[in-house]
Parts: structure tokens; C-alpha cells; sequence
């Protein structure tokens, strides 16, 4: 503390004062400080650990300036959550010292849950705080009245910046917040985040860029007590694959019950439904335990978080629905089963449990296989370290500045220029050329060059003062229907066809009759070439086109799927973990804090082969039933490792190596071939130039770049999903930017949304900057064992080959036996 600074309680106005010291609280010095910034008009970053106060702290100046008397007052803070439930929970939990304090202040929510009704008497009649969502804030800046709602707009709170800033959510929220500054220049925005990897990069992302580069300052808070973190040593024989953790169920119900109060951890939806189903199935106490995931309904979510609060339940199942920020102090464990993922991410979910600085967190991390638990062992020691992995600040996605365009001319006329230096000065836009504004500007006011002669691509015109405005009252209501980044998983049928060849091609002409076998998600269709095969229904499947909402298939006769769909984690492993995973593998040293099992395990790789290096690539060959394998070590994630499967195998066709299929996780990729692929040398295979004429010709051939192209065209507002009264299906919204998309590849290869796709499929579908980071690290590197069976490492892949036909016990027994017959060799 400076000198001649007040001190922490003189620095608070005595009725605040006099209620922490009724709680027995200190104010905390990093809560004044962040008190004096903001109250002096500085953009604020807070880090602080769970249990710090930090909410608390972000709201201080606005309830301080409650200290006025009370009159009508304007919209004074929007606190921005990128999650509805934490919305509410800040609610419940800030309305306490309110109360307690004596200000008259009003707080309200205003999140996709809200009534319509609601949602209309708060643009009439604004609270004091409102909690809301980056798409509410959308909404409420393409109004006509949002200059009014907006002008007095004193402070800006957006908690777990962290969890959005390097999204398409982020990019929306950034663009409004430059909104809201033009309306009301004198707003101060605070940032709450526990988990930074980089503090300079939130502090310009919470700042204004133009005219001039600016920083939020920084507020960072003392650590709190370390977390008491362990990895479950099961007594039970740990699976070499799979992800169900089975085998730890009892162990899991053991700590459950033996807690005050717990949160489950996974990292799927079905993964949340299974664990939770099991527990029930041992629950002979009758523990009150519950489901929570993005899929119930929103009523039931809420009851379930309310049981919570009000201390009701025994444990939650849950998924990252949960991850950030809800204070239940009473959960005193996070079971976290699975691999993690990111070492923040386990440090958000570790925060959950015990919201109290001076007191340790406790957590146990359940592997549901071996490798992960090596990942768990990398996110634990991370943890331990305070080391962070958050994502990386990228530029502004394009199809969200075309919806923010037109955001814009919702509210009322602009001018470009002033648009345009209103959005430059948004971070994630810093560095967006006028070039592109102008063509994002020609996209929303024609649809581009090859589309312009389409009155319905026109959703906004040109006045005759060179400002621009809504085209007509219909583009509004559309526009408030679809705002929003997040774009919902679509299903295919997948149809049997009639004909086809004994290999799985077809030899006639499509024919859309023929037995529907069910659904599968589109996103792993359209990773496929036509006559690439893979498991559905516990059948090899050749799939022949999509037509439309369905996937037409014939029947194969090949010995195995060439592409079998894969399951795991929701979440890739993030590159930071990866490296340290290689680090453990390559010391045994290191391997004294692993259960027997693993270190065993890892022991007998070493005997029979060899340990993936910190920066080698260890590719292993050998010959089994009949056919050759060859097995990669990359630990780079499951994204990346896809992407690399389909390049390698194309490269192992034309080297007459005979490739039928491969398998991925977020640790290894298994190919297997009828040709011996020890014969060739891994360096060709794997050389730089991969990512080249071979990526190209591969994206000519599957439809991934057309699903891309569908996601950047309904974000940008090209192809509207929801109407009033009725929503446009998948089928119509396919065919619609189908065609489009063809029209462009022909027409327009540079329109503003094909690039807009090509980044999204680079960074998200494909992971390209990684796995090309991976392909440089190697170079010269790769280290390749001609082996005469399976090694043990192997063994974990190819565990993971044709399993995703069947489910549950069936499941399990299966693996059990393949995996017995596997390890007997790998053994022998």
C-alpha cells in the first residue's frame, strides 16, 4: 500500500465496513485495489484464486455508488457470464450483502431462459445491475432503444474472461463492448478470471485499441492454500482402453458417501448419463444425487442447483456445465473422472469445491485408462505449479463480424467509417484490414459479388447520406431469432441403400429407398470420402453420398472399416499437457508417482520397444492377423491426430502399402494395412509436405468444408435457422448452403465466408497449426521400431479399433476380451 493511502477498511464506506466486520471479514487488498481502479475510471483485470472474494470484488464499485440516495436510476452495471446457471447463482449470492448492507439496489437476470414479457419490461424499465449473457448483450445492442438503455452505462463486469475471450462468443462479446463504449464513453469495464496463462493478453482485450493501443491494469491477488489433489491408485485392474471408468465405480460411490457434499466431473453428456445411472445402481444408502448437463431441461437444471445451494444433495453428475464459477460452499470434493484435459480447466474445476481462500480444495482425479494416467499425473504436477494452458488470443472470427454488422443496422443507421473505427478498436479486430470490413460490409448489404443479383442476400441498403440501414423490418426479427455463435450438432440418417459391390462400392445409380438404420452425427460423416467405410449398428457400412439429411450407405464386404467412427473426450488435449505427458514418459525417474500398474506397464514398453522422447515421434511396425500395423506416438490430440490419419493413409495408398483404416485418440493413431508397412519409411510419410497438395485434395473430396461453410453462414446471417412460429430443418438448411457454397468455390473463391470457413476448419476441425508444429518438431526425428508383435503402448490403440458399435456391460466384456488377448501377446 502506498503511502498515505487509506487502509482497507478506511477505504470503504463505514456501512460496508461495518458489514464485513460483522462477518468477521477484512476486506482484502486486492478488493480495494480493484475498488480504487475502476472507481477511477481504469479497465481493471482481476486474478484472484476461488474463494478470493473475486465476485465480490467486481461488483464493489457499483454497490459503493449505491451509496447515493435513492432515486430513478438508469441501467448502472451489466455483469456479463458466459454460463445462464452462473448468472444465477451471482444473483442469489450478491443479493445477500445487499440486503445486509441496506442498499436499495435492484438485480435481475436476463439470460435465453427469460421470459419474453420479462425480457421487455427490462428495456422499459432496467434494473440497477442486470445479469446477463454475451447473446443477450447482442440482442439488446440491436435494438432501436439502445442508445437510451445504454447512456448512463457505468460499469461493465464480465466474470471467467478467460473461459471466452479466444472464442466466437468472445469476438461477439468484444464487439459489444465497443458498442457500449461509443454509447457511453465513460464505462469502465472489469475483468474476473481465476485460471490466465498470459495477463498482457486480457488486459488489451479489455481495453479499447483504437485510437491507440491501450491496457486494463492489473489487480493480482495472493495465491490461495494449495489444493489437496491425489489420482485414485484403484484396487481394481486398471483398463488398458476405453473411457466408461467401470471399474471405479465403487471407489467413486465409497468417496461420494463418505463426503459432505461432491461434484462428478466428466467430460461428455453420455458420459454424465451412464456414471450417473451407475451410481444409482449402487446406491443402497439412498444418497440424494443428481444430473446436471446442457441437455435437460432448464427447469430441471435450476432445481437442481438450488438443491445444491440449499445444501439438499449428496453429489452432482455434471459436465462443464458446472466448470466455472458456482460458489457452493458446502462441496467439500470434485471427482473428476477422466483425463482432464488442460491444466486450467482442472484448476477451474478443482475451484469448486471449498470456496475459501485459507482452506485447501480437495479433488481426485479417476483415470479411466492408462494413458490418462499419465495426462492426469501432467494436469496434477501442473496444478501443483500454478501452470496455466488458457487458450490463445486469435483474430476476430469473420462470420461474427457480419452478424455484428448487421446487429448494428438493426439499432440504426451508421456510417461505415465510424463502424469501422468503432470495430478496430476491439481486440480479436485490431488488425482487420479496411479491405475486409468492406467485403464483410458487401457480404451483409448483397451477399457478395456472385450472389448480389438475390434480393434476399440484401439485408441492408445504402441511404442517400452514405449511411447504411436494415433493409426492412422482416431482417430485425430474423436477426433476433438466430444472434449468437453457437451453432447445434446436426444428425444424419443413415440409410441402406440397394445394390453395391462385394468391396463397398456402388455400381449403380443412388437410389434415396431403403431401410433407415438410425443416426449418427454429421460431423463424422462428413470426415468421410465416398466408399470410405465405417461401423454403425454393429455393421462395416460404405458410405456412397449425402443426399440432403441422410447418409446413404451400402453394405461392405471388406474385412475391416477403413475409418471406424472414434469416441472419448469432449475436450482435446491441449498441447501444453501433451508436453509434459512426453516429458513424464521419457524420465522414468519420474514414473516413482505412478500407480505399480502404469509404471509396469510403461517398464515392459521399454523392454520390448521403446518410450516416446520429449521431441522425437516413436512409430512402431508389426504384422498381426494377417495384416500390418503401424502405430504413432504424437500426443497431440485427438483433432490433430485425425487429420493426420486421413493424410497418412492417402499418402500409404499411393505407396501401394494397402491401408484399410485407422484409429484415433488424443494420445496415439494406429493404421493398419494388408501391405507391410514397416517396408517404408516413416520419414516419407510423415514429411511437411503433407499439409500441402494432400490436405488440398482431401478437403476437394470430404464434405467437412461443407459443414464449415454452413456453421460460418448461419452465424453470419446468410441462412436464418429459426423463424417465428417455426424453425427451418437441417435438410433445407443444407440444401440451401450446399448450393451456395458451390456457387462460391465456382464464382467467388475469396468471398468473405469461404475464408471464414477455411480458418474455422484450420483451427477447430483440423488443428492444422498443430499438427504442422508437430511435423517440424520431428523432423529428423522420427525414431521407428520393426517390432514382431504388438507392444504394450500398441496395445492401448488398438484397443480403441471397432468398439464404438457396441455400448455398456457388452462393451466392456468385449474390450476385457480383446484386451486379454492383446496384453498375453504383448507380454509374451
Amino acid at each position: 500500500m502506498k503511502k498515505g493511502q487509506p487502509g482497507p477498511v478506511e477505504a470503504l464506506p463505514q456501512r460496508f465496513s461495518a458489514w464485513f466486520s460483522v462477518r468477521g471479514w477484512t476486506p482484502r487488498a486486492h478488493q480495494i485495489e480493484l475498488l480504487r481502479s475502476a472507481r477511477e475510471g481504469r479497465n481493471t483485470l482481476l486474478i484472484a484464486p476461488t474463494g478470493g472474494g473475486k465476485t465480490l470484488a467486481g461488483f464493489l464499485p457499483a454497490l459503493v455508488d449505491f451509496e447515493r440516495p435513492p432515486v430513478q436510476r438508469p441501467l448502472h452495471t451489466l455483469y456479463i457470464s458466459p454460463l445462464k446457471a452462473l448468472a444465477v447463482d451471482v444473483r442469489r449470492n450478491l443479493e445477500i450483502p445487499i440486503a445486509e448492507i441496506g442498499l436499495r439496489v435492484r438485480v435481475e437476470t436476463r439470460t435465453g431462459d427469460t421470459s419474453a414479457s420479462k425480457r421487455q419490461r427490462q428495456r422499459r424499465d432496467p434494473p440497477d445491475l442486470l445479469l446477463t449473457t454475451p447473446e443477450q448483450l447482442a440482442l439488446l445492442l440491436a435494438s432501436a432503444d439502445s442508445r437510451t438503455l445504454f447512456a448512463d452505462l457505468r460499469y461493465v463486469v464480465i466474470d471467467e474472461l478467460h473461459a471466452i475471450s479466444a472464442s466466437k462468443r468472445g469476438d461477439l462479446l468484444s464487439l459489444g463492448l465497443t458498442r457500449l463504449r461509443a454509447i457511453a464513453p465513460g464505462l469502465t469495464a472489469i475483468g474476473l478470471s481465476a485460471t490466465v496463462r498470459d495477463p498482457p493478453e486480457l488486459q488489451s482485450w479489455l481495453a479499447p485499441q483504437f485510437p491507440r493501443h491501450e491496457s486494463a491494469a492489473l489487480v493480482v491477488a495472493p495465491p490461495g492454500a494449495p489444493a489437496d489433489l491425489s489420482i485414485l491408485d484403484t484396487r481394481e485392474i486398471l483398463p488398458w482402453a476405453g473411457h466408461s471408468a467401470r471399474h471405479a465405480l465403487g471407489e467413486i460411490y465409497a468417496r461420494i458417501r463418505a463426503a459432505r457434499m461432491s461434484l462428478v466431473f466428466v467430460n461428455t453428456r453420455a458420459q454424465a448419463e451412464y456414471i450417473f445411472q451407475e451410481l444409482w445402481r449402487r446406491n443402497e444408502d439412498n444418497l440424494p444425487i443428481a444430473l446436471h448437463h446442457g441437455s435437460l431441461d432448464v427447469a430441471q437444471r435450476r432445481r437442481v442447483e438450488e438443491a445444491m445451494a440449499q445444501g439438499r444433495l449428496k453429489a452432482v453428475v455434471c459436465t462443464s456445465t458446472l466448470d466455472l464459477g458456482i460458489d457452493w460452499g458446502d462441496v467439500d470434493l470434485v471427482v473428476n473422472v477422466g483425463a482432464p484435459k488442460g491444466a486450467s480447466r482442472l484448476a477451474q474445476r478443482i475451484g469448486r469445491a471449498n470456496h475459501r481462500l485459507d482452506e485447501p480444495s480437495r479433488a481426485i482425479l479417476v483415470p479411466a485408462n492408462r494413458f490418462e494416467v499419465l495426462e492426469c499425473r501432467a494436469a496434477v504436477d501442473a496444478a501443483r505449479e500454478g501452470a496455466q494452458d488458457t487458450a490463445i488470443a486469435r483474430a476476430g472470427a469473420l462470420d461474427v463480424l457480419c452478424q455484428h454488422i448487421l446487429g448494428m443496422a438493426c439499432a440504426g443507421p451508421f456510417g461505415a467509417d465510424d463502424l469501422y473505427f468503432e470495430i478496430v478498436s476491439a481486440a480479436p479486430y485490431a488488425r482487420l484490414p479496411r479491405a475486409m470490413f468492406d467485403a464483410a460490409l458487401g457480404f451483409v448489404s448483397t451477399g457478395g459479388y456472385a450472389l448480389k443479383s438475390y434480393e434476399r442476400f440484401a439485408k441492408i441498403k445504402q441511404m442517400k447520406d452514405g449511411r447504411w440501414r436494415v433493409a426492412n423490418r422482416a431482417i430485425v426479427q430474423a436477426y433476433r431469432m438466430n444472434v449468437g455463435t453457437i451453432v447445434e450438432a446436426d444428425m444424419l440418417k443413415v440409410r441402406l441403400v440397394r445394390g453395391g459391390g462385394g468391396t463397398g462400392a456402388y455400381t449403380g445409380p443412388l437410389r434415396r429407398g431403403g431401410r433407415a438404420l438410425g443416426e449418427i452425427e454429421e460431423s463424422f460423416i462428413e470426415m468421410l470420402a465416398p466408399r470410405d467405410t465405417f461401423l454403425f449398428g454393429g455393421e462395416i457400412l460404405a458410405l456412397q453420398g449425402i443426399v440432403e439429411d441422410e447418409a446413404l450407405v451400402t453394405r461392405a464386404s471388406s474385412d475391416a472399416p477403413k475409418i471406424p467412427s472414434y469416441a472419448g473426450g469432449k475436450f482435446p488435449l491441449s498441447t501444453y499437457l501433451a508436453m509434459r505427458v512426453r516429458r513424464l514418459l521419457s524420465d522414468p525417474r519420474e514414473w516413482s508417482a505412478l500407480p505399480e500398474q502404469v509404471s509396469d506397464w510403461l517398464r515392459l514398453q521399454q523392454l520390448r520397444s521403446e518410450l516416446p522422447g520429449r521431441d522425437n515421434l516413436l512409430v512402431e511396425s508389426f504384422p498381426r492377423g494377417g495384416r500390418f500395423y503401424l502405430a504413432l506416438y504424437p500426443f497431440e490430440g485427438r483433432l490433430a491426430h485425425n487429420t493426420l490419419g486421413m493424410l497418412l493413409t492417402r499418402r500409404m495408398e499411393r505407396a501401394g502399402l494397402k491401408p484399410l483404416g485407422f484409429v484415433a485418440n488424443d494420445y496415439a493413431l494406429c493404421v493398419w494395412s494388408l501391405a507391410d508397412s514397416g517396408a517404408a519409411h516413416p520419414d516419407a510419410l510423415l514429411a511437411q509436405d503433407m499439409l500441402g497438395d494432400d490436405l488440398e485434395e482431401w478437403l476437394e473430396e470430404a464434405s467437412l468444408m461443407k459443414r464449415t461453410f454452413r456453421n460460418c453462414a448461419i452465424v453470419a446471417g446468410m441462412i436464418e435457422r429459426n423463424f417465428i412460429g417455426r424453425n427451418k430443418s437441417s435438410r433445407q438448411v443444407r440444401m440451401s448452403t450446399d448450393l451456395i457454397y458451390d456457387v462460391l468455390r465456382r464464382h467467388e473463391p475469396d468471398h468473405i465466408l469461404l475464408q471464414a470457413a477455411r480458418a474455422d476448419a484450420a483451427s477447430g476441425l483440423l488443428d492444422l497449426d498443430r499438427l504442422a508444429g508437430m511435423l517440424a518438431r520431428v523432423k529428423g526425428k522420427i525414431v521407428h521400431r520393426v517390432l514382431d508383435r504388438v507392444s504394450p503402448l500398441a496395445v492401448t490403440i488398438m484397443l480403441e479399433i471397432g468398439r464404438e458399435s457396441v455400448y455398456g456391460e457388452a462393451q466392456d466384456a468385449i474390450l476385457a476380451d480383446a484386451a486379454e488377448a492383446l496384453i498375453e501377446e504383448a507380454q509374451a
